[in-house]
């Protein structure tokens, strides 16, 4: 059980190598310096260029300089400590989601732009559950890209879990409507439903999302008893603003953050976690099926943070 704890941190620490040279490094030769205002200058600009945002490195900058200030011996661990210790609070801060109970099978719906890694987090989710020795059904609903149905056929096919599609062009609630009927009569623990990446305005993103739950509730009033937002890390804080855009639209209950192994902009997760109260339930380390990994402040913040 120990090295597979150490296995997954050792695939966060590598994925958010990047990050950590503009962070973490940076910081170390920071806080070896007297701190005045020249230097919290500078820790504001380092927070951001990690894209922070500005309210997180704002937030970040009061809580060192009142440390300073109340510890004027304080040495570099003591200032490193201080960091991750605010940055757990951000993280560990309690959020309004609460568990939805399924009637029969589970639902969840996953979110997000076009490229955003969306279909293929579906597919990663889908095994994840697979190997919890539950049953799963993938909802092919992205019908407005012929691409992301095959996509999810291909995943559907190497995983040996049933999938539900329509045709391309077709209505996503219609295929929501058959995977819900076909759960019910196979007796399936889990429906994994991909949606549509590609909508032109904020109201077809929302009339489509409006419709899709509808049909959803004619199964289970709780359903989708899970609504997840995938999120391409690489975008920084395009990211955080399409989090903002959905989050308005539809009740979002947690995060995925994808592709944090190809960013330098690692830092997103605390900015999204300060603007909004939406909890990051998984990331994504790598390009194998197992490297979409479940969320763990604390191991975060200690890759995030080590040397």
């Amino acid at each position: 059980m120990f090295s597979f704890l150490k296995s997954g941190f050792s695939k966060i620490k590598k994925a958010l190598s990047k990050t950590r040279s503009i962070f973490s490094d940076k910081l170390q030769l920071l806080f070896k310096k007297p701190m005045g205002e020249e230097t919290l200058e500078e820790l504001e600009r380092i927070l951001f260029e990690a894209d922070l945002g500005s309210k997180c490195a704002l937030a970040f900058t009061d809580k060192i300089q009142k440390f300073a200030k109340k510890n004027p011996e304080a040495r570099v661990k003591d200032y490193i400590d201080e960091m991750k210790s605010y940055a757990l609070e951000i993280l560990n801060r309690e959020t309004n989601v609460s568990q939805k109970e399924a009637a029969a099978s589970r639902m969840i719906l996953v979110v997000g732009v076009n490229g955003s890694g969306k279909t293929t987090t579906c597919a990663k989710l889908a095994k994840r559950i697979k190997d919890d020795k539950k049953s799963v059904l993938l909802a092919a609903g992205d019908t407005f890209r012929a691409a992301a149905i095959e996509q999810l056929e291909i995943w559907a096919g190497r995983l040996k879990v049933d999938i539900v599609k329509g045709q391309a062009g077709g209505d996503p609630s219609s295929v929501m409507f058959d995977a819900l009927s076909a759960a019910k009569s196979r007796d399936i623990d889990v429906v994994i439903a991909d949606t549509a990446g590609r909508l032109q305005s904020k109201t077809d993103l929302m009339h489509e999302l409006g419709k899709v739950r509808k049909v959803c509730q004619k199964f289970d009033p709780n359903a989708p008893h899970e609504t997840l937002l995938v999120l391409d890390a690489t975008t920084g804080q395009n990211a955080l603003d399409q989090a903002k855009i959905f989050n308005e639209f539809t009740p979002l209950d947690g995060l995925v953050l994808t592709k944090l192994d190809g960013s330098a902009k690692g830092g997103i997760i605390l900015a999204i976690r300060e603007e909004l109260n939406i909890p990051i339930k998984y990331i994504g380390v790598g390009e194998s099926m197992d490297d979409l990994m479940p969320f763990d402040p604390n191991e975060y913040i200690e890759a995030l943070f080590s040397s």
